[in-house]
């Protein structure tokens, strides 16, 4: 294990502009999003334009992972993916998202999810995911994934491409007909033979219009995940894996979650559409 020492909030920059003739989505200045009451089976029309959105999204995390080197800020990464979405005409849609301040997560080494860039520094070793939502055409796209950063220690190396390989392995398993519980069965089996923790109490969710539609995709084996998986559904997967416990602690911003054990994490997440044979991937840059 990496004996880099555990992360500390750091300074947070301005909020970055966004051009106003790009759509903003409606919770943008408000405390919370109204609740979707629309359909989890999504029209052509709506699953082509969240295959721009997808792409946008998939392409500005590219683009700020570039950036990933020692001496690096994470604030630094935000700036990248923000004006990449903003040059294509597309809103971060974290930026405002019940008050999130910026246009992307940073969570790095052994935060789980929704890490605030600001003026922290990578370092040789570390492990940095960066969660990416573009909102382009009334539709979100939503992708990330964990990166390493100048020279990584193998056991946290071996964490990434497994979490990856969790990921597909589950993309695999979505076929109309079966119960949503097949997707987290699929992860933790395969986690379970490494010793990995699967976090469960942040899931993937259907997305459309909606940032979060309300349909719940668990990354464990739940009894409660019974929905039964139909053509057009649109929804995220998005594994949470550890080298130790599940259980986790939040920073006083609200936001920041970290492992409770302050061992390392990582997750990788598409955007897909169920098809009639299987699933489409709409976060491919």
């Amino acid at each position: 294990m990496s004996g880099q020492s555990l992360l500390v909030p750091g300074e947070l920059s301005p909020t970055r502009s966004v051009p106003g003739s790009i759509r903003r989505p409606e919770y943008v200045g408000k405390p919370a999003p109204t609740p979707y009451t629309g359909p989890e089976v999504q029209d052509a029309d709506t699953i082509e334009r969240m295959r721009v959105a997808g792409r946008i999204a998939a392409q500005a995390m590219e683009e700020a992972a570039k950036h990933i080197a020692p001496g690096v800020t994470t604030d630094e990464l935000d700036r990248v993916a923000h004006e990449y979405m903003c040059d294509h005409g597309a809103y971060p849609s974290t930026l405002g998202y019940r008050g999130f301040p910026k246009s992307l997560c940073s969570s790095v080494n052994e935060v789980i999810c929704h890490g605030i860039p600001d003026s922290t520094v990578l370092r040789d070793g570390d492990i940095v995911n960066l969660d990416v939502t573009a909102y382009i055409h009334g539709v979100h796209g939503d992708n990330n994934a964990t990166y390493l950063c100048g020279d990584v220690d193998e056991e946290s190396r071996l964490l990434v491409e497994r979490t990856r390989e969790s990921l597909n392995r589950a993309i695999k398993a979505v076929k109309p007909g079966r119960q949503i519980n097949v997707i987290g069965r699929v992860i933790e089996s395969y986690a379970k033979r490494f010793g990995y923790g699967v976090v469960r109490d942040f899931t993937g969710h259907g997305i459309n219009s909606s940032f979060h539609s309300g349909l719940i995709i668990p990354h464990y084996d739940s009894p409660h995940a019974t929905t039964v998986i139909q053509p057009g559904m649109t929804f995220t997967i998005e594994p949470m894996l550890t080298l130790g416990t599940h259980e986790y602690d939040m920073w006083d911003d609200g936001w920041t979650v970290v492992t409770k054990d302050r061992r390392r994490t990582a997750q990788f997440e598409h955007t897909l559409v169920v098809t009639d044979t299987g699933a489409e991937i709409l976060t491919l840059p």
